[in-house]
């Protein structure tokens, strides 16, 4: 993507990457797009809900993340990918129904439906997302598609190789 920065936040138990301004990149059909990594670290907080007014898409991004609290490690995949598309009232209410619009290839049902819970749990912990009367007017209606990469196991292979 020419001329769009990359931008990576890391806070809560996720890291953020998505490219264009303001953290965001457009996907098909003019969303935002985020894709969010599970982080292998116990020491940062997992299943906050934001407790201070939202004012940006870097702050809706943040706030989701703080929400994720991915399955347990023995209901896990490494590397398990799931996108959720989502929208937003302006009061930061969740706008219809989410929609599961990617899981990766090769995961059984049960791996399936625990990142299915996962994700539900985030966003049921978050919502509604306390937005600004600015953010509100601006996101409401727009799709969203957040995408969760678990590299729990990913990461603890890694190093038990070193």
């Amino acid at each position: 993507m020419t001329g769009h920065a990359l931008t990576s936040v890391a806070c809560g138990v996720l890291a953020i990457t998505a490219f264009a301004p303001d953290a965001t990149a457009l996907a098909p059909g003019g969303g935002r797009q985020a894709e969010m990594r599970t982080a292998q670290n116990k020491e940062l907080e997992r299943g906050k809900a934001p407790q201070s007014a939202l004012n940006t898409l870097n702050d809706v991004f943040a706030a989701l993340r703080g929400c994720w609290v991915p399955p347990p490690l023995d209901q896990s995949r490494p590397g398990m990918q799931i996108t959720v598309q989502l929208s937003f009232k302006r009061s930061g209410e969740i706008l219809g129904r989410p929609r599961i619009t990617f899981e990766a290839a090769g995961a059984s049902e049960d791996e399936r439906l625990a990142y299915r819970v996962a994700v539900a749990e985030a966003l049921k912990r978050c919502s509604p997302l306390p937005f600004t009367e600015a953010l509100g007017n601006a996101v409401a209606g727009r799709p969203f598609n957040m995408r969760f990469i678990d590299e729990r196991k990913l990461k603890r292979a890694e190093h038990a190789h070193d």
